[in-house]
């Protein structure tokens, strides 16, 4: 099967590299269509070489398209991700609007491709950049001794925050090394060279930011059981990746050697059993990194990791392309 694929928010961050994923990954097409806002419309983008015009998002950009994978904001895709699923498209969307809905699939290929084969409104849900490593290093664990409680301490980077947030960063990064005054934090909640920003994100009513309540929800979705998370998402002065400290609790005995194992046989995964992985290392790279496996002696069953992967690829684009690959096999 050879799809007709319409990239939606192209000239976004994610959008260029969804784009640089599908080649990569040489995804058949049999056309592709590249469309944004009004603003970015007209604009010429190179897909395998060839250059291709960037159309506005509009109902009639949708015709005859099969696949749609989107980057937009929640908004454009509550209005427009039903439109294109009515046309007779598959929406891979990367925005909050639908994840929690329940007749849209929460996605990640290596955890949860079964919930492929209900897909009642069109839309699949690419899920949130920490719930994606995440599911991933839990899965394997999971099955093998049955996860009772987690807790997370996330160290995100400033790209989560999209280019405004590495532009905020480099400035001040720029700052302090040619001794100026700090710039203006712009779109960090605060100055993000030298510091720790715990948040970078909207507080709710119940003290917690938005991102770890969306943790918490879409964990529990993506691995189809009610488990308590604990998380404090904390934003820190990287560029690209983020990581994540993860304590685990389990129902039955897991040892660390188990866990190795496990971990070794998993899609997705590359462990480490020596140098724990970096951000500056596995930017660029499209698996889940896991490492500083330990047990934890405070409870019966218990185990500490150490869990780092690309937020732009395997965070967003990449887990997006590969539901698409997903897709096109389970359709074959």
């Amino acid at each position: 099967m050879n799809p007709s694929v319409a990239v939606v928010g192209a000239t976004g961050a994610v959008g260029e590299l969804m784009r640089r994923v599908l080649e990569e990954r040489n995804f058949p097409t049999r056309t592709i269509r590249f469309l944004a806002s009004e603003r970015s419309a007209g604009k010429s983008v190179t897909f395998r070489g060839r250059p291709h015009t960037v159309e506005p998002i509009r109902p009639e950009a949708f015709q005859g398209v099969e696949i749609v994978l989107s980057s937009t904001p929640a908004s454009v895709s509550r209005e427009f991700s039903p439109i294109a699923a009515k046309a007779g498209a598959t929406v891979v969307d990367n925005s909050s609007a639908w994840r929690m809905d329940p007749d849209v699939p929460l996605v990640v290929p290596e955890v949860n491709a079964d919930t492929l084969d209900r897909i009642p409104k069109g839309i699949i849900a690419n899920p949130n950049c920490v719930a994606i490593p995440l599911t991933v290093a839990l899965k394997p664990l999971h099955k093998l001794a049955g996860v009772k409680r987690v807790v997370v301490a996330t160290y995100q980077s400033s790209s989560g925050k999209g280019a405004k947030g590495l532009a905020d960063l480099d400035a001040q990064l720029q700052s302090i090394g040619a001794g100026r005054p700090m710039p203006a934090a712009k779109a960090h909640a605060a100055q993000l060279c030298g510091n720790v920003l715990p948040h970078d994100w909207t507080v709710n009513a119940d003290g917690y930011t938005e991102e770890e309540t969306k943790v918490i929800k879409e964990t529990c979705k993506i691995l189809g059981d009610d488990i308590p998370v604990s998380v404090t998402c904390v934003r820190v002065p990287v560029r690209v990746s983020h990581s994540l400290a993860v304590n685990v609790e389990f129902y039955r005995p897991l040892t660390p050697e188990d866990a190795c194992a496990a971990f070794g046989s998993a899609p997705g995964i590359v462990f480490s059993d020596g140098k724990p992985p970096l951000p500056l290392d596995v930017t660029g790279r499209d698996e889940v990194f896991v490492g500083r496996l330990r047990r934890d002696p405070t409870v019966p069953h218990g185990l500490n990791l150490w869990v780092v992967a690309d937020n732009l690829r395997k965070g967003a684009a990449t887990n997006a392309v590969q539901i698409a690959q997903e897709l096109i096999k389970r359709r074959a």
